[in-house]
């Protein structure tokens, strides 16, 4: 079992827990945000965390948030690696509001894993593959 350190920044937001099922765990807003239409705010997550050696945590908004609170994270997907694991250095979700609303201290606004990383991997030039091409793009080419 692997163990992360973790800072809290502020008494008033739910401890991360456990997870029974699943491989994602909840973050929460560490403040109240009130955001406009097209309004850019990076929301304290209100931790620092000490991820173990060779891994990183992939931040993603949870299925619920564009349809609760209609923002987006602008970053699609928040990478953080385990050097970013100062006392200060506090976990954020960038959020792009895409109408008014309010996000509340203590909301589920998004979620993370852990992954390992990508190994040490060297690239070497050919002139051909070995596999069958597919055709298309981001898809099988059929129609």
């Amino acid at each position: 079992m692997e163990k992360i350190k973790i800072k809290y920044h502020d008494n008033e937001i739910e401890k991360i827990k456990e997870i029974a099922v699943g491989d994602w765990i909840d973050l929460r807003a560490a403040e109240t945000v009130a955001m406009n239409t097209g309004d850019f705010k990076l929301i304290s997550l209100g931790v620092s965390m000490k991820l173990p050696d060779g891994y990183e945590a992939h931040v993603v908004p949870r299925s619920s948030t564009f349809k609760k609170w209609g923002v987006l994270q602008t970053n699609s997907m928040g990478v953080i690696d385990n050097s970013y694991s100062g006392t200060n250095d506090i976990w954020r979700f960038p959020a792009l509001a895409m109408r008014d609303t309010v996000i509340n201290k203590n909301d589920r606004i998004c979620q993370f894993r852990i992954m390992k990383r990508q190994p040490t991997i060297e690239f070497e030039k050919v002139d051909t593959l070995d596999s069958v091409d597919r055709g298309g793009f981001g898809s099988t080419g059929a129609n």
